[in-house]
């Protein structure tokens, strides 16, 4: 009875001790889970189309929010020169990786915040033109990513426009807190001389820009518009849509949300497409992939979307040829 009182003795510390201990190692295995940091110039609300995306990629590479990994989430809202104070706040947070995303401002600001942990950005420009890469095959240090290098098309969303709706004068929406605004903005106006058009910017930094903004653009007599590769615009969308419809003027956009809110036409890279690269970039690294290594990627596709009943409320007949290569009509 003694061998067996101590036996139960000895099965009763063993077993008070493992309770005791189990939750100091649960609390050790979750302070191992990684946590990677996901900064955006833009407004959560309207982007989660692009974060479900990205963990689409991160799931690609075997890693699932919540379950064996964590997300820091910062948000600039609009506001570009908050960047530089989230993108610290989530290097104070020592995350693993940051995904710098939205445009090129995020990624500036994560590569300003720190040169040790591994940045991944999508952004629509040329990142060694802004220092953020050495080249797109081999980028050293420790930033790569997607680039659309977008403000390259935008002489062909001046011609999807013209061709769709012949006009005289475009008005050119811009950011010029945007760091790739000059380069797209010379771009389009390019074309637009090319085609035999005049053009007037009209620049807007923030949404209580644009009225004034609009104002401007019927003193000029301006008959069609061109939304501006950047986070804010989409976040004005509705604005912009209001105004293309009260003026009964077509408007091209560089991203289908704006067609599917009502907008006429738009023309760009597949910017989810852009994100899920990034998270299945993010699951490399955090597996040990060198993101100097990682060559930048650019998207092979890009996207047409057309709203037919904005087209026909203003009169327009889209000619069958741009139908013809369109990814997405909305009837």
């Amino acid at each position: 009875m003694r061998f067996h009182r101590l036996r139960r003795r000895e099965f009763i510390k063993f077993v008070g001790g493992t309770l005791l201990t189990w939750p100091l190692t649960v609390r050790a295995q979750q302070s191992a889970m990684p946590v990677i940091g996901f900064l955006n110039s833009a407004y959560a609300k309207l982007y989660q189309f692009n974060v479900e995306a990205f963990r689409q990629g991160l799931r690609d590479a075997g890693y699932v929010e919540g379950g064996n990994l964590r997300i820091e989430y910062r948000w600039a809202e609009g506001d570009y020169g908050r960047l530089p104070t989230l993108a610290s706040e989530l290097v104070d947070r020592q995350v693993e990786v940051i995904a710098a995303t939205g445009d090129v401002a995020s990624a500036l600001a994560a590569q300003a915040a720190t040169a040790k942990i591994p940045i991944v950005f999508t952004i629509g420009a040329d990142p060694v033109r802004f220092g953020l890469v050495a080249s797109f095959n081999r980028p050293g240090g420790n930033v790569t990513g997607i680039s659309a290098v977008t403000s390259a098309i935008g002489a062909k969303r001046m011609e999807v426009l013209h061709r769709l709706a012949p006009r005289s004068k475009i008005g050119l929406f811009m950011n010029p807190d945007n760091p790739t605004a000059a380069a797209e903005q010379s771009d389009a106006e390019q074309a637009a001389r090319a085609l035999g058009l005049q053009t007037v910017v009209l620049n807007v930094r923030n949404k209580g820009d644009f009225d004034a903004a609009f104002d401007t653009f019927v003193r000029e007599n301006a008959d069609a518009l061109y939304g501006a590769t950047d986070p804010m615009m989409l976040a004005q969308r509705d604005q912009f849509i209001r105004f293309a419809a009260k003026q009964r003027i077509p408007a091209i956009y560089f991203v289908r949300e704006f067609v599917v809110a009502g907008g006429l036409i738009s023309y760009g890279a597949s910017v989810t497409g852009m994100y899920r690269q990034a998270g299945s970039y993010v699951g490399q690294i955090l597996k040990g992939a060198r993101p100097g290594e990682l060559p930048v990627l650019q998207p092979t596709r890009f996207e047409m979307t057309i709203n037919l009943k904005t087209a026909k409320a203003l009169g327009i007949d889209v000619p069958e040829t741009l139908l013809a290569i369109a990814d997405e009509v909305i009837e």
